[in-house]
């Protein structure tokens, strides 16, 4: 993961972050942030996140466009997603979720920090899709 992949060049003005593993790249837009976020390869929310942030699993929601990589999500009731880049992501909170494979998993995400859940239109935890 280079600068010489556009996809991972520096970002002008944008605060880096590094928790769990994963990358941050974060860059403020009016009321919301668009971030770049790159989880490596071996991934898992409940291996590299939960020991940090508690929980039994990720109560954000994420929603944006997977630009590389694959990720498997897992609800607690038992519902999966598969999600293969490209493709536009929306991720309910209540989730573990790890990357599928040997590639990095890079997701261009809109959030409003601790709004998004409600100004996302998301619901405030996984509802079983029938």
């Amino acid at each position: 993961m280079g600068s010489s992949d556009p996809l991972l060049a520096p970002l002008p003005d944008a605060e880096r972050r590094e928790v769990g593993g994963v990358t941050l790249d974060i860059v403020r837009t009016g009321a919301s942030r668009v971030k770049r976020v790159v989880y490596p390869a071996g991934f898992r929310w409940s291996t590299h996140m939960k020991p940090i942030v508690g929980g039994d699993r990720c109560m954000h929601t994420h929603v944006g466009f997977l630009a590389r990589g694959s990720v498997h999500v897992e609800y607690e009731d038992g519902c999966t997603l598969e999600l293969t880049a490209p493709q536009v992501m929306a991720v309910e909170p209540g989730h573990d979720a790890w990357v599928v494979g040997q590639e990095p998993a890079v997701l261009i995400e809109i959030d409003f920090e601790g709004d998004s859940v409600e100004r996302l239109g998301m619901p405030a935890r996984h509802r079983e899709h029938r």
